[in-house]
Order: structure tokens, then sequence, then C-alpha cells
């Protein structure tokens, strides 16, 4: 009899994010997690996971200070996944725009992030999102909630694919405006939201992207 054997995840440790609650909740879902910024590590594991948590600024220059931007690429370039969580998630832009300071990003996405147009920032709490059917992070948890700590999204998608290539699965949700709560785009995907704090359904969402390892 075969023993299933969990994949193993590399919680990229720069300097940012709630990398704590993020290893417990990845190995909630299954996986065997190491918290490293080792750079071979990181780009041999099944999967990785970047968090970001604070000014997109400062966590540009974390990442760059350990050679995550190397990293990430690599890990892309063979087709090996990554998943990023809130400001991990928008660093895969070109840039971001916050208080004035206009920031390079990893421009594996084009596009801006911004300040959400919105009477109440941050946003922060629970709140809906509206994932397509074709999702496979959402799969069977469309319809729930997930935890959100923002002021600052990507509120438009301008990449343009051609056959072959299947078209990115964007999940939006809205806080004033609409914003991206969610991408994925072949090996690479990103949540705004925090699935370690959101309970069962972001559980279930690790779950989900650990299947596709």
């Amino acid at each position: 009899m075969t023993v299933a054997v969990s994949p193993s995840v590399v919680l990229f440790d720069y300097g940012s994010g709630n990398v704590h609650s993020a290893a417990k909740a990845l190995e909630l879902a299954g996986a065997r997690v190491e918290l490293t910024a080792d750079r071979g590590r990181a780009i041999a594991a099944d999967g990785l996971l970047v968090p970001g948590v604070g000014a997109f600024s400062a966590v540009m220059q974390g990442l760059r200070a350990a050679g995550g931007e190397s990293v990430i690429e690599r890990r892309l370039a063979g087709g090996r996944p990554v998943l990023g969580i809130c400001v991990g998630m928008q660093v895969l832009f070109s840039e971001g725009v916050e208080r004035g300071v206009d920031t390079e990003g990893l421009g594996e996405w084009p596009g801006t992030v911004r300040e959400l147009d919105a009477p109440v920032l941050p946003h922060m709490g629970w709140n809906t999102v509206s994932a397509p059917e074709a999702s496979t992070l959402f799969r069977g948890i469309r319809d729930e909630r997930f935890y959100f700590v923002h002021s600052y999204a990507a509120q438009e998608w301008t990449l343009e694919t051609n056959a072959p290539f299947p078209p990115p699965v964007l999940t939006w949700a809205e806080h004033g405006s609409r914003f991206l709560a969610a991408v994925e785009n072949g090996p690479l995907s990103a949540t705004q939201f925090h699935p370690e704090k959101s309970g069962d359904a972001g559980i279930r969402l690790l779950t989900n992207w650990l299947e596709t390892l």
C-alpha cells in the first residue's frame, strides 16, 4: 500500500508577515512546513508561501534583501507553485503607490496597487468574495467569508493571455470599490485576504492549494 506523503511547503521568512499563524494553518491543511529564508530550500520545496504585512515598500525591501525575487522567478520558470498572501500578493504586481511613495514591485503581473476608494479604511474584517466556478482555490468554499486587513489592493486586471495558455482565474471582492481578492495564474496564486485568519474556510483554501502541488 502506498502511503501519501504530505507536500513540503517553505514559508519564506524574510522579516514580514504572520509567519507563525500561517505555518500553523498550513500544518492543519496537511503540509510539512519549514520556516526559512534559505534560497535553495525555498526553490526545492513542493510549494512556496510568501506572506506580507505592512507597507508595500518595506515588503519589497525585505524580499529583495533576502533574495526572494530570484527565488520566485526560478520557481515560476520551472512551473513550481507559489502562493502570495496580503502584501505578498500586492508585490506581485508592477508597482505600488502608498502614501505618495511609488515602489516597483516584482512585475509578475502588470498593474498598480492603490488605496481603496472606500469611506472607511482599513478594510478590516470578514467579507464575501465572487469566485468563478473555475476556481481551484475556492472549490467547495465559494460562498464562505474570508478575513481581510488592508487599505490597498489591485483594482483592475490588464494581463492578456493567448492560447495555449489558459486565462487566469480572478476572484473579486468589494469594499467601497471592487478589488482583486485572489488570482490563480498557472503556478502563481495569491490572496488579498488572510487564509490563516479565515477559520475553517481558510484552512480549506490552503488544502485546495496543497492538492495542486
